[in-house]
């Protein structure tokens, strides 16, 4: 299933003492973040609670905010470690794009077979791109996003993929 709310960053420290606060930033650009309206936290019951940005500028890999109700450097000190969500209508996409989050738990399968291989568990940047963590019955397997590894992403079915001989194999 879907979220339907996106982890974008977290409070990582006051900024001055008007309330605002340094955010790092998860998004593909601090612009996404620095572009919102509206920014969410979430509460230890899964509710999510609305705060109004009042501020945002980008300060090279970081966005410095204000949210309402953050009115003072004590609010900002407190907000701290305070992760940040955005809704993912809020979130500008291109035609064709998806959330990465969209991908964990998909099932990986071969392009050749069409045999599930595994599941998605994670997506992590390395200096190179991207790299997928696909769990199978026999541990963790690593696959680099390039297009002669990675054929087709479905956010809606599964990941399809070509390996090498020994990718996969069901030997340990």
């Amino acid at each position: 299933m879907k979220k339907e709310y996106l982890e974008c960053g977290m409070a990582r420290s006051a900024h001055g003492v008007r309330g605002l606060f340094k955010t790092e930033v998860w998004c593909d650009s601090p612009k996404v973040l620095a572009g919102q309206k509206r920014v969410f936290t979430a509460a230890p019951d899964g509710n999510f609670t609305e705060h109004k940005v009042t501020s945002a500028t980008v300060a090279g890999d970081i966005v410095i905010l204000g949210i309402e109700g953050v009115e003072t450097r004590e609010d900002a000190v407190a907000f701290c470690r305070t992760v940040l969500y955005l809704h993912r209508d809020d979130i500008p996409k291109k035609r064709g794009a998806y959330f990465l989050s969209d991908v964990i738990g998909l099932p990986v399968k071969d392009a050749a077979t069409d045999r599930v291989l595994g599941t998605v568990k994670s997506i992590f940047d390395v200096p190179q791109g991207k790299m997928y963590t696909v769990e199978t019955a026999n541990g963790d397997v690593l696959i680099p996003d390039l297009p002669v590894f990675i054929k087709k992403v479905d956010p809606d079915s599964c990941v399809t993929v070509t390996p090498i001989p020994g990718m996969f194999s069901d030997e340990i």
